[in-house]
C-alpha cells in the first residue's frame, strides 16, 4: 500500500524554477526567478531563445515588486500541463509533478501539523478523490514522458 507523508509544502515552495512551452520553438524552457536580483530570465536549451525582465511593476503610480511563479512574468505556458475531464492538471515542474504524482498514487495519505495554506489543502477537488487516481497517473505518465 503505497503511503504518502504531507511535507506542507506550499505552491511557492516550486514557483521559482518553471518548466515553460519556448515562445520561440516550442519545446521546453525554464523561467527561473531570483528575487534577490529582483529579475526573471525565460531561457530555452534547444533553440537559445532567452529573455530577462524584471519582478517590478507599476499600479496606480506606485512601485514594487511582486513574487509570482517565473512563468506568470512572460505569460508562457506551463508544459506540465494536461486537459483532465473539464479542468486542467498541472504543475511548474518536474519536481513539484513528481509530489503530486506520489500524493495521487498513494492510498494512505497522512497529514501533519496542516495550515490551511498548504499545497495539497489549496487543490482542486479532483486531485484528491480516489476515483480519479487511475486517470490522473496516466495524465501525469504521459507529462512525464515530455521530460
Amino acid at each position: 500500500m503505497p503511503r504518502f507523508q504531507d511535507q506542507n509544502h506550499t505552491l511557492s515552495d516550486f514557483q521559482d524554477t518553471v518548466e515553460v512551452v519556448c515562445p520561440g520553438c516550442g519545446k521546453k524552457a525554464t523561467a527561473k526567478a531570483d528575487h534577490g536580483k529582483k529579475e526573471v530570465r525565460l531561457y530555452c536549451l534547444q533553440c537559445g531563445y532567452t529573455k530577462t525582465t524584471r519582478t517590478e511593476v507599476e499600479i496606480l503610480g506606485m512601485k514594487g515588486h511582486f513574487i509570482d511563479a517565473a512563468h506568470v512574468y512572460f505569460q508562457a505556458d506551463l508544459w506540465y500541463a494536461a486537459p483532465f475531464k473539464n479542468e486542467i492538471f498541472w504543475a511548474y515542474n518536474g519536481e513539484h509533478l513528481d509530489y503530486l504524482e506520489s500524493y495521487i498514487s498513494a492510498t494512505l495519505r497522512e497529514h501533519k501539523d496542516r495550515t490551511h495554506f498548504t499545497l495539497l489543502e489549496k487543490l482542486p477537488r479532483f486531485y484528491h478523490e480516489a476515483k480519479n487516481r487511475e486517470a490522473l497517473l496516466k495524465v501525469i505518465a504521459k507529462l512525464k514522458n515530455k521530460r
